[in-house]
């Protein structure tokens, strides 16, 4: 008989006791591939953890004295978990039957992956994709990430236009399957991302050591996207404009960033330009605050830089062929080209 390796359900969760223990009773509806649940409490302030350790006692708690965000707290489940495989799930999403079978089913025969996604829908739209993930992340060469299923503000509904295993260039933090062994080479997400896009920086050093991230459309979860932050949440707006430009210093080699990021500085003025325009002052101090962190850090952003560029076994052009080599932002706002189909 096969031997199935562990995989640890890692859930890192900052209050909210109604989605917890729905996403918690999803997986006991639903899991049966051999695993472990880690529940990392970031510090929460209300009950929901007491009440998911009373009604599902199989968990494991991990506790913080703070809150860490997504990225401190899925290390802290990480470092406590046993499985080969991790997988990283949003407390607001809510799994489906043979979602995990299928993941380790294509994990166990192609060990040249690193991540695995499944196909992520809308909890509220039934039948469309959700914001958070759909079906699977690409990136353009100026660093602005989207999905299959979901550009910039405009969401598919799922008809089986992806209803295929492809490559990626990112997995969604939504839920994605991670190799522990993966992980050792590049480590685990950066801690000072807090939350946004730390998935997407991750899966960059996967494919700089070499693995492939790919997507699994059968299998399928469900998510609420928008849950911790709104999507015009100007800590969002915070955190995403501060972590995209990071990623790029971090992960580009210095040819290609020489390239692109006066471009991309360029799209970061548009950007604020546009909330002056808006009377948006919230989030025309969020990009500022942003690019301020930005310069403040640089010196921790240079010596990161310098240990992800010691496992790079891939060239930026190769790592390019799941990249878009134009610009979403110039599609989709200048060119009307609304859907990942139709960009060009």
């Amino acid at each position: 008989m096969q031997h199935k390796p562990l995989v640890s359900i890692i859930i890192p969760h900052y209050n909210g006791e109604t989605i917890l223990i729905r996403c918690l009773q999803s997986l006991a509806d639903f899991t049966t591939y051999p695993h472990e649940i880690l529940l990392v409490d970031n510090a929460s302030t209300d009950r929901s953890v007491g009440k998911a350790q009373a009604m599902f006692p199989q968990i494991q708690v991990v506790h913080s004295t703070e809150n860490y965000g997504y990225a401190g707290g899925c290390n802290l489940g990480m470092t406590a978990a046993a499985g080969d495989y991790f997988v990283l799930l949003n407390n607001d999403a809510v799994v489906t039957s043979g979602w995990l079978e299928q993941l380790m089913k294509f994990a166990i025969a192609n060990p040249e992956y690193g991540a695995l996604q499944p196909k992520i829908l809308s909890i509220d739209n039934d039948g469309w994709f959700d914001y958070a993930g759909a079906a699977g992340g690409k990136i353009d060469v100026f660093g602005f990430p989207f999905t299959r299923g979901r550009v910039f503000f405009t969401l598919e509904k799922d008809e089986g236009q992806y209803d295929a295993i492809t490559d990626l260039f990112w997995a969604s933090g939504t839920c994605t399957l991670l190799k522990r062994s993966a992980l050792e080479t590049t480590g685990p997400l950066d801690i000072d991302f807090f939350a946004h896009m730390e998935e997407i920086d991750l899966d960059w050093r996967l494919h700089l050591a070499g693995f492939k991230i790919g997507f699994v459309p059968e299998s399928i979860v469900k998510h609420n996207a928008g849950s911790t932050l709104s999507q015009e949440s100007p800590h969002k707006v915070y955190l995403n404009h501060r972590n995209n430009l990071e990623m790029l210093l971090k992960n580009y080699s210095g040819k290609r960033l020489a390239v692109v990021l006066p471009v991309r500085l360029i799209f970061q003025f548009l950007a604020m330009l546009q909330t002056v325009i808006k009377s948006d002052l919230k989030q025309t101090w969020a990009i500022t605050r942003a690019m301020s962190a930005v310069m403040f850090r640089l010196p921790r952003i240079w010596e990161k830089r310098r240990n992800v560029q010691k496992m790079r076994v891939r060239s930026d052009a190769e790592i390019a062929a799941n990249m878009y080599k134009g610009s979403i932002v110039w599609q989709y706002f200048v060119k009307g080209n609304k859907t990942y189909a139709n960009l060009k």
